[in-house]
C-alpha cells in the first residue's frame, strides 16, 4: 500500500505526485490538453516544426531528382550525415525502452510520470532514424529489397553479412516491439478520453482505438500480464539494438572502429543521449501543459542522475580508446585517435568532450541537478555532444590507409537542411502526440497515488 503524503513528508520522501490529488483531479489535469483548444504556444511550435518538416520533404524530393552528388559525401567519406543522423536518432530512442521496460520490471515507481512520453519519443525517433537509412541508400523506392522475402529475383538474396541488413532487422524489431508496448499502455487512457467526449465523431475514433476497453478486473489482469511479457521481451533490446548498430563500425577493419569497446560504449552513449532528450521534452511538456505536479523535480532529478552516471561511462570510453590505441603499438590506430583530437576536425572532437564529459559534472551538485534551467541547458548540450560524437566517428574515414585518397567532408546546405529537417519531423510527431493522446499515463499515476490515512 502506498504511504500517505504526510508520512512521506515525515520520512523525507519527495512525493511522486504533488498537490495531494485524487483520481478525478488526475483525470481532469492529464486529459485537459486533449480536450481544450490548443494554446498559442503549441500552435507556434507546431507550425514551426511542420514548416521545417515540409522543407525537409522538399529537399529529399530534390535529392531523389538530382542524385547524391548535391551532398558533401565523397570517396573516403561515403556515409556523411545520413549515418551520423541514423545512429544519433536510434540512440535517442533508447531511453524510452529503458524507462518503459527495464524500470517496469524493477518496479521503479518514478517512471510513471515520464514513461508515456519516453515511449512516444522512442517511436518517433526510430521512425526518423529509419527514414535516414532509407534515403541513404539512394533509391528509397527499392528499400523493400532489404527484407529477406521470397521474390522473383531467383537466387539473389540480401547479403546477411552487410551491416545494412543488421540495421534493418534491429530497427524493425525495435520499432514493432516498442510500438506494441506503447500502445497497450495507452488503451486505458484512450478509453478515458472516449468516455469524456461529447463529440460523436471523436467518440467513434477513440472507441475504435481503445478496442472496447471496459476497465473490468479481468481486462486489467490481462493488461498487466501483457505488459509484463512485452517488458521482458523489450529489455534485451536495450542492449542488443545499439550493439548491432555499433557493429556497423566494429565489424570493419578500419583503425578506430575495429575495437571491442564499441558495443558497451554505444549502449551507454545511447542511454546517455536518450535520457537527455527525455529531460528536454519533459521540461517543455510540464511547462506547456501545466503538468508540474505529475512530472516533478524528483522525476527529473532521477533522470539527471542517470545522465551523470552514463556520462562518466562515456568519458571512460573516450579515455580507454586512446589508451588501447597506445598500448596496442599499432601506428595506424594511434594515428587515428591523434587525428581525431588534433586533426582537421579537432573542433568537433573537443565540442564532443566539452558537452559529453564536462557539462554533466554539474549534476554532482544537488542544487544544480534540481534546477530546471540548468538541467534543460545541460540536456541540450549532451545531445549536441552526442551528435558530434557520431560525427567524429564517421569522419574518421576522411584519412584512411592511403594519403592519396585523403579528402575533407564538407557538408553542403542540403546536408544541413536534412539534419534540421529530421528534428522537424520528430517535433511535429511529438507535438501531435501531446495534442491527441495523454502525455502522462493517468492510469499508472493513479496506481502510485498516496493513500490518505495509510501509515506504511
Amino acid at each position: 500500500m502506498s504511504m500517505s503524503v504526510a508520512v512521506q513528508e515525515k520520512l523525507g520522501i519527495t512525493p511522486l505526485v504533488g498537490g495531494n490529488k485524487d483520481y478525478k483531479q488526475i483525470t481532469e489535469d492529464i486529459l485537459k490538453p486533449t480536450e481544450a483548444f490548443p494554446t498559442k504556444v503549441w500552435w507556434t511550435a507546431f507550425l514551426i516544426a511542420l514548416t521545417v518538416t515540409l522543407a525537409d520533404i522538399g529537399v529529399i524530393g530534390y535529392l531523389m531528382y538530382e542524385g547524391l552528388y548535391i551532398l558533401g559525401i565523397n570517396n573516403p567519406v561515403g556515409w556523411g550525415f545520413f549515418i551520423v543522423n541514423f545512429v544519433f536518432w536510434i540512440g535517442i530512442g533508447h531511453a524510452g525502452t529503458l524507462i518503459s521496460a527495464v524500470l517496469y520490471l524493477f518496479r521503479q515507481e518514478w517512471r510513471t510520470g515520464i514513461n508515456r512520453a519516453a515511449e512516444a519519443m522512442t517511436i518517433f525517433a526510430v521512425m526518423v532514424a529509419a527514414s535516414e537509412l532509407i534515403v541513404h541508400i539512394g533509391r528509397p523506392w527499392l528499400g523493400f529489397w532489404l527484407f529477406p522475402y521470397p521474390n522473383e529475383r531467383g537466387p539473389l538474396w540480401v547479403n546477411f553479412r552487410s551491416p545494412l541488413i543488421w540495421d534493418t532487422f534491429a530497427v524493425s524489431t525495435y520499432f514493432s516491439v516498442s510500438l506494441v508496448f506503447w500502445y497497450i499502455g495507452l488503451i486505458p487512457d484512450i478509453a478515458s478520453v472516449r468516455d469524456r467526449t461529447v463529440n460523436k465523431f471523436k467518440y467513434g475514433i477513440y472507441d475504435l482505438l481503445s478496442f472496447g476497453w471496459t476497465g473490468s478486473a479481468k481486462a486489467w489482469s490481462h493488461l498487466e500480464m501483457v505488459c509484463m511479457i512485452l517488458a521482458a521481451l523489450s529489455t534485451p533490446l536495450v542492449l542488443s539494438v545499439h550493439t548491432i548498430v555499433s557493429f556497423d563500425f566494429a565489424a570493419s577493419l578500419l583503425p578506430g572502429w575495429h575495437t571491442t569497446i564499441l558495443p558497451p560504449y554505444f549502449v551507454a552513449g545511447a542511454i546517455f543521449s536518450g535520457f537527455a532528450m527525455v529531460v528536454t521534452l519533459m521540461v517543455i511538456a510540464r511547462e506547456m501543459f501545466n503538468l508540474k505536479e505529475y512530472i516533478t523535480i524528483k522525476h527529473l532529478e532521477n533522470m539527471n542522475k542517470v545522465i551523470m552516471v552514463t556520462g562518466l561511462m562515456v568519458g571512460y570510453a573516450y579515455g580507454s580508446e586512446f589508451f588501447i590505441a597506445w598500448y596496442s603499438g599499432n601506428e595506424y590506430e594511434g594515428f587515428t585517435f591523434v587525428n581525431r583530437a588534433f586533426g582537421p576536425y579537432w573542433w568537433a572532437y573537443w565540442i564532443m568532450i566539452s558537452c559529453n564529459v564536462i557539462s554533466p559534472q554539474l549534476f554532482w551538485s544537488h542544487k544544480l541537478r534540481t534546477s530546471i534551467p540548468v538541467m534543460f541547458v545541460v540536456s541540450i548540450f549532451v545531445n549536441i555532444g552526442m551528435w558530434f560524437e557520431r560525427f567524429v566517428i564517421v569522419m574518421t574515414l576522411h584519412r584512411d590507409f592511403m594519403p592519396s585518397s585523403w579528402a575533407l567532408y564538407v557538408p553542403t546546405i542540403f546536408d544541413y537542411a536534412m539534419l534540421i529537417g529530421s528534428f522537424g519531423i520528430f517535433f511535429t510527431l511529438f507535438l501531435l502526440f501531446c495534442r491527441i493522446l495523454p502525455v502522462v499515463a493517468a492510469a499508472e499515476i493513479k496506481s502510485i497515488l498516496p493513500v490518505k490515512g495509510a501509515s506504511h
